[in-house]
């Protein structure tokens, strides 16, 4: 069950921090041009806030396991990149884009929530 927990938290905490630094980074007026045009709904600031939640996100997975600090936070923050996801999905659900890949890592980050619990 361990080797289940970080498999999937270690790929989680891949895509959300490259999604992070991506928002965090990259100038709104280029987002847009990169194809995520749902930014047009939001402020530069909410999007930044989206990315820092994200690379937020991506470290709570990982780091209080690894160091035995506060393990709990972990599904924590699984539970709140779910919560991320059900926000995106209804973005792109309301904006008739794919909806997909927000699907399947809210999925999975219910998977590692429950994993996360069990395994504490």
């Amino acid at each position: 069950m361990i080797i289940a927990l970080w498999s999937i938290n270690g790929l989680l905490a891949a895509v959300f921090a490259a999604a992070g630094i991506v928002k965090i980074a990259t100038p709104y007026e280029r987002l847009k041009t990169r194809g995520m045009t749902w930014v047009e709904e939001y402020t530069p600031a909410v999007v930044r806030a989206i990315g820092v939640a994200e690379l937020l996100g991506a470290v709570g997975l990982i780091v209080p396991r690894l160091l035995n600090v506060a393990p709990i936070l972990t599904p924590i923050a699984s539970l709140c990149l779910a919560a991320t996801m059900a926000g995106a999905l209804a973005t792109h659900v309301r904006r008739k884009e794919p909806y997909a890949p927000a699907l399947i890592l809210g999925l999975a980050c219910l998977a590692s929530a429950l994993l996360g619990f069990v395994a504490h």
